[in-house]
C-alpha cells in the first residue's frame, strides 16, 4: 500500500494535506466557472461536481443546436439567390455631369439599353459607358453630360434620377 517505504507517517500526512488543499482550490475554480442555479449557501463538493457536469452538458447541447442552425442558415444562404436586391441604381450629379451606376443580374441585361434610351429622351448626352461582370452581377457605369444652364442642369438631373430610380423599382417588383 505504501508507495515509498522511506516516507514517514508525518510526511505522508503532509503530502495528503497538500493534495486535499490542491483539490479544494481546483473545486473552487471549477465552482467559480459555473453559474449558480440556486441561492442556497454552502453546496457540497459532490453537488458542485454534479452542477458543473450538468452545465457542461447543457453548453454542449446548446453548441450543437447553434452549429445546426448555422449550417441551415449557410445552406439557405447558398441556395437563395445572391441577387435578391438586384437590380439597383445609383445616380450621382456632379455639376453638368451625371454618373449612373447600374447593378443588375443576368436576367436584367436589357436594362442598359433602356436606361441609355431614357437618358437620351431626357436630353443627356452619353459620354462613356462601361461594364464589368463579377460572379453573376453586371456592373454598368454610364457617364453623361447635361446641356443647358445651371438651373436646367439641376432640374434635369433630378428628373433623370427620379425617372431611372422609378424604372428600376418597377423592374424589381416584376
Amino acid at each position: 500500500m505504501d508507495q515509498n517505504p522511506n516516507l514517514t507517517r508525518a510526511d505522508r500526512k503532509t503530502i495528503e494535506k497538500n493534495r486535499r488543499n490542491q483539490m479544494k482550490v481546483l473545486y473552487s475554480k471549477l465552482n467559480s466557472l459555473v453559474p449558480h442555479q440556486s441561492s442556497r449557501g454552502v453546496v457540497s463538493i459532490p453537488d458542485q461536481l454534479e452542477g458543473a457536469t450538468n452545465y457542461i452538458k447543457e453548453l454542449q447541447f446548446n453548441l450543437e443546436k447553434m452549429n445546426q442552425k448555422k449550417e441551415r442558415l449557410v445552406e439557405i444562404s447558398a441556395n437563395s439567390s445572391t441577387n435578391t436586391n438586384l437590380p439597383s441604381i445609383d445616380v450621382r450629379v456632379m455639376g453638368s455631369a451625371l454618373e449612373v451606376v447600374l447593378i443588375s443580374g443576368q436576367n436584367c441585361q436589357f436594362m442598359l439599353s433602356e436606361i441609355i434610351q431614357m437618358l437620351h429622351e431626357e436630353g443627356a448626352d452619353v459620354v462613356n459607358a462601361s461594364f464589368y461582370v463579377l460572379d453573376s452581377s453586371f456592373f454598368h457605369t454610364i457617364h453623361c453630360k447635361i446641356n443647358g444652364d445651371q438651373s436646367l442642369q439641376e432640374n434635369g438631373a433630378a428628373r433623370i434620377s427620379d425617372r431611372l430610380k422609378k424604372f428600376v423599382c418597377d423592374i424589381r417588383q416584376i
